[in-house]
């Protein structure tokens, strides 16, 4: 269980442009959550939340199958925990990662790894279900309400415990992009609160 007021350790797995990831950082120079980030995990080198954790002096590492070719996958997954418990993780946060967790991870961290997903699951969520697709599949449904979900991570796509929904309405004039905009700054704003609760046991991760 996590107490009251306990700081976590913190790393975010990222592999864009890392607006999230930004927005978390300045939220904890705020003082909106009192936990650390630690570490940035990564797929993608050349993306801009390495650029962030480097600004940030924040600890960052590139794990990809196109860097470790050769290794088995349970050494390949081993490469994640490793890393992670070098730096004490307590809690991952998904902001913008573009891949599966890998299983050996979610075992190890259940109930400990959150994502942000920028529609109202289970609505609009699986395989393929990411950034401007999921805003794309939204305008094409003729939805009047979209918005975002916080939730835990388990073994499938956007199926883990909801811990959060805000909604947005969908204006007539509303395209991808639009949405996708009003969603991203209720992701900057709310990712960054969840933390905040799950320190004070608002949010309770393994009920």
């Amino acid at each position: 269980m996590v107490t009251k007021l306990k700081k976590l350790n913190i790393c975010v797995f990222a592999s864009g442009g890392g607006s999230n990831f930004n927005s978390l950082i300045a939220a904890r120079r705020n003082n909106v959550f009192k936990s650390e980030i630690k570490l940035l995990i990564t797929n993608n080198s050349n993306c801009g939340a390495v650029d962030i954790a480097k600004i940030n002096k924040i600890a960052y590492f590139h794990i990809s199958r196109k860097v470790f070719p050769r290794l088995t996958d349970d050494d390949y997954q081993k490469l994640f925990l490793d890393k992670l418990t070098e730096f004490g993780i307590d809690l991952i946060l998904l902001a913008g990662y573009m891949k599966l967790i890998e299983p050996l991870v979610v075992r190890h961290f259940r109930n400990r790894i959150i994502n942000i997903h920028p529609a109202l699951l289970p609505l609009f969520g699986g395989k393929g279900m990411y950034g401007i697709n999921v805003h794309k599949a939204v305008i094409t449904s003729g939805a009047r309400t979209s918005g975002l979900t916080i939730h835990l991570v388990n073994e499938n796509y956007d199926k883990g415990r909801i811990l959060l929904q805000k909604n947005v309405t969908v204006e007539d004039e509303d395209d991808e992009n639009s949405l996708q905009q009003k969603i991203l700054n209720l992701e900057h704003l709310y990712y960054s609160k969840v933390i905040r609760d799950i320190e004070l046991g608002k949010i309770k991760l393994d009920e």
